[in-house]
């Protein structure tokens, strides 16, 4: 995209809101529209948290990198990447683990139009970028392949994603395709909003999302948890995301001020 402007490279839609964009208008971005501001306006008169809760999700992908890279893994696949915010999942691994290799996979051209962004890393490690949707695995798979190495552990990272995959589109189905392709010693890591915790503003959020045509598929612990079925859940196991080791990393200001309504964990395959 050298010399050009990036966005004149991709078709976005700017007629309805997405996630991606919505994500970094909470996060302070400029990379999104009219749009994404207006439905995440509309999310805070149901919950004015959902900004600390977007940073406590990017907090959990922080402290579950650091935890996973300090404990060998060397390979990461994230999907639902998002517009690059600092510091981004490969600058964690890498900090760690100079030669890391990670892949990063998300269906949203703005995020495609900031792929350079994502792709400075280390000289030992490698970082690659995906366009491609996760309810299309095997495109992923067959793009990641080109990267990492599936003879050796890799860890699968969904944050903040599978809520907009409905039952329908076979979320945990999704989940179990692409885990079948990874080897022993590979790690599951997701967080996932809940109605768990409030049930009147998240019907309402649902409601609003649904009309703005987004799926927003809020799933209970039980149904989150059915995510890491057969793997081996590292301590604590399903937890608020922030609860997850929070020595690993800062604190997201205003994390304990009420309600965080997600899940977070991390699971090993055997």
């Amino acid at each position: 995209m050298t010399g050009q402007d990036p966005m004149s490279a991709v078709q976005i839609d700017t007629t309805r809101p997405h996630p991606a964009r919505m994500y970094d208008w909470y996060l302070g971005g400029k990379d999104n529209y009219p749009v994404d501001e207006e439905m995440g306006r509309q999310m805070l008169t149901l919950d004015p948290r959902v900004p600390v809760m977007a940073r406590v999700n990017r907090a959990f992908m922080h402290r579950t990198t650091r935890w996973l890279a300090r404990n060998g893994v060397r390979q990461f696949l994230d999907i639902g990447t998002g517009i690059p915010t600092e510091p981004n999942l490969h600058q964690v691994a890498q900090e760690t683990a100079p030669g890391a290799r990670v892949v990063y996979c998300d269906n949203d051209p703005i995020v495609l139009a900031h792929a350079t962004a994502l792709l400075r890393g280390s000289d030992e490690g490698a970082t690659e970028y995906l366009q491609a949707d996760v309810r299309d695995p095997d495109a992923i798979l067959e793009g990641a392949r080109k990267v990492l190495d599936f003879t050796r552990p890799v860890a699968l990272s969904l944050i903040a994603l599978l809520h907009f995959v409905s039952d329908d589109d076979g979320a945990h189905d999704l989940v179990r395709r692409l885990l079948a392709e990874l080897p022993s010693g590979s790690y599951l890591v997701m967080t996932h909003a809940t109605a768990d915790f409030t049930p009147e503003e998240s019907k309402a959020a649902t409601e609003k999302m649904r009309a703005a045509g987004v799926t927003l598929a809020l799933r209970s612990r039980e149904e989150f948890s059915r995510f890491f079925d057969g793997l081996d859940l590292v301590e604590p196991g399903v937890q608020v995301p922030h609860h997850w080791h929070p020595e690993l990393g800062e604190p997201v200001p205003g994390q304990d001020d009420g309600v965080i309504p997600g899940y977070g964990a991390v699971g090993r395959k055997a």
